[in-house]
C-alpha cells in the first residue's frame, strides 16, 4: 500500500487563477471542474466556481483546492499575523505549504515566480540550517516555505 498527503486549499471564488497561478509556477498539468460541470445550472450563484481542482507536476509537485460555496470575501493581500520573540519573527499561520529541492538553483527559480506579488517573511538564501531558505505569503494568501535539502549526519 502507498500512502502521501496532499494539500488542499480552500478559497473563495480565487480556486481558478490560484491553481494556474501554482501551474506556472510549478509546471504540470491543471485540472479543474465547476459547479457547473458537476450540474448546478449554469445561471446559479457560484455555478463557474471550482469543486475540484488540482496540479499535478511530474517533479512531484501536488496540490488541491476548491472554491468554499457561498460568498466571496476574497483574502487578496493578506498578510500573516506576525510577532518577535527574542529577535526572532514568529509567523502565526495554522500550517505552511514547504516545497523542497536539490540545489539553490532549483529553488530559487521556484522562488522568484512564486514571489510575484507575494509578502516576502524571510527573504531566500542562506540559512544555518539549509543552503537556502526563504518564506513568503503568496498573493492568494497561502505561506510557503522553500528550501534546499540539507544532509544530516545521525545524531
Amino acid at each position: 500500500m502507498s500512502v502521501n498527503a496532499v494539500a488542499h486549499l480552500n478559497f473563495r471564488g480565487q480556486a481558478r487563477a490560484a491553481l494556474e497561478f501554482y501551474r506556472s509556477v510549478f509546471g504540470g498539468q491543471a485540472t479543474i471542474a465547476t459547479y457547473g460541470d458537476f450540474g448546478a445550472p449554469a445561471g446559479a450563484p457560484g455555478a463557474g466556481d471550482v469543486v475540484f481542482g488540482q496540479v499535478v507536476a511530474g517533479n512531484g509537485f501536488r496540490i488541491m483546492a476548491y472554491d468554499v460555496p457561498g460568498e466571496h470575501a476574497p483574502p487578496a493581500g493578506r498578510t500573516p499575523a506576525t510577532r518577535r520573540e527574542n529577535g526572532t519573527t514568529i509567523t502565526e499561520e495554522p500550517f505552511f505549504l514547504s516545497v523542497r529541492g536539490e540545489t539553490v538553483e532549483e529553488v530559487g527559480a521556484l522562488w522568484e515566480r512564486l514571489a510575484e506579488g507575494a509578502s516576502v517573511i524571510e527573504a531566500y538564501g542562506p540559512a544555518p540550517w539549509a543552503p537556502a531558505f526563504g518564506m513568503l505569503t503568496d498573493r492568494f494568501g497561502i505561506t510557503w516555505i522553500l528550501d534546499v535539502e540539507a544532509g544530516h549526519a545521525p545524531s
